[in-house]
């Protein structure tokens, strides 16, 4: 019997209306966007300006955009994962929400944080029930509202999140493509780089944790990026060396969008080349768990069934880890096309 691996089938996007570029950011604090180009490399980020709108509304859009390419019914799906920090509420699951407001009652789902990780975390988890056999249709739908945790009145982290959704559609797959391998770490030690303080068991809300502002997002970039690049380039250099992926046999290199730096530097430590790297924080930042679904949307119709690909992310805990995986598809025939910018 042939084995069965989790392969993609289907990659849905949504990014909201409204742009943010770094001329109304520098507006906000004290930077330019010749600073912000150089150190982070976003040029502008798409926000969810409506209040009435959470981030279920927006993995709800890529959700459906997936259906629709992909021709499936909502009452087909047998799991569904929702992944990201910004979840709408402490509870029901944000994943609970989504499948309502979808239309998904035939499946179970559930809610998985590990920071800008979330994505890759959730695609291996949603795969052992696709190569168990058990589920034949598993949606996993990164989104993330960051707008809601950004204090903009922070130079430091306001250039560089934005919203949006990116939702995959997992299937069985018995002709070699799919998910081949992964390898995903976490080091609680640095959680204490990243993190929102306030909102949870630890620190309830209070007027005291509004008035100290420890609802948004705090970092020292330093040890973030640091540990973002090492750990990162070991994860994909091992796994390179695990299955002798190159340059040449490797068709893209997909990294977190986190920061053009980081891309770059674990392209070089990788020796691949930066033109083979998927890339589109200049337009969108930091979408947390949505970063890796929309560099896929958006290269969709570049992608040819049997592509190697290589996925790789950092987030907040410390997380990080890779994946590798063979393309299913011919996504020239159902990509979305991209603004000329």
């Amino acid at each position: 019997m042939s084995q069965i691996r989790a392969a993609i089938t289907g990659v849905g996007g949504y990014l909201p209306e409204y742009i943010l570029t770094n001329e109304e950011i520098s507006k906000m604090v004290d930077t330019t966007d010749e600073w912000i180009m150089s150190h982070i490399g976003v040029k502008e980020r798409h926000i969810l300006k409506d209040p009435e709108k959470a981030t279920s509304d927006m993995a709800v859009e890529a959700v459906k955009n997936l259906f629709a390419k992909t021709n499936t019914r909502p009452d087909e799906v047998d799991m569904l994962l929702w992944c990201g920090v910004t979840p709408d509420m402490a509870f029901p699951s944000t994943a609970n929400i989504i499948s309502d407001k979808v239309g998904v009652t035939n499946a179970f789902g559930y809610d998985i944080n590990a920071g800008c990780s979330s994505f890759l975390y959730a695609l291996v988890t949603a795969s052992k029930f696709v190569e168990s056999g058990s589920h034949k249709k598993v949606v996993v739908v990164g989104a993330d509202k960051m707008s809601t945790i950004v204090d903009y009145t922070d130079r430091s982290t306001c250039p560089i999140f934005g919203d949006g959704a990116g939702a995959v559609l997992l299937e069985p797959s018995t002709n070699q493509t799919g998910i081949i391998d992964s390898m995903m770490k976490v080091d609680g030690a640095g959680r204490k780089h990243l993190f929102q303080a306030a909102g949870g068991s630890l620190l309830p809300p209070s007027f005291n944790t509004i008035l100290k502002k420890q609802h948004y997002i705090y970092q020292e970039g330093q040890p973030v990026f640091k540990a973002a690049v090492s750990k990162m380039s070991d994860t994909t250099v091992a796994m390179m060396q695990k299955h002798n992926l190159t340059a040449e046999n490797l068709a893209w290199f997909v990294p977190h969008q986190a920061n053009m730096r980081i891309i770059e530097a674990c392209a070089r430590r990788m020796n691949f080349p930066v033109e083979k790297t998927m890339v589109n924080i200049r337009r969108y930042g930091n979408t947390t768990a949505a970063t890796l679904p929309l560099c896929l949307w958006d290269y969709e119709k570049q992608l040819r069934p049997g592509d190697n690909l290589l996925l790789a992310t950092f987030g907040a805990g410390f997380t990080w880890g890779a994946v590798y995986l063979q393309w299913a598809y011919n996504g020239e025939k159902i990509g979305h096309d991209l603004p000329n910018t």
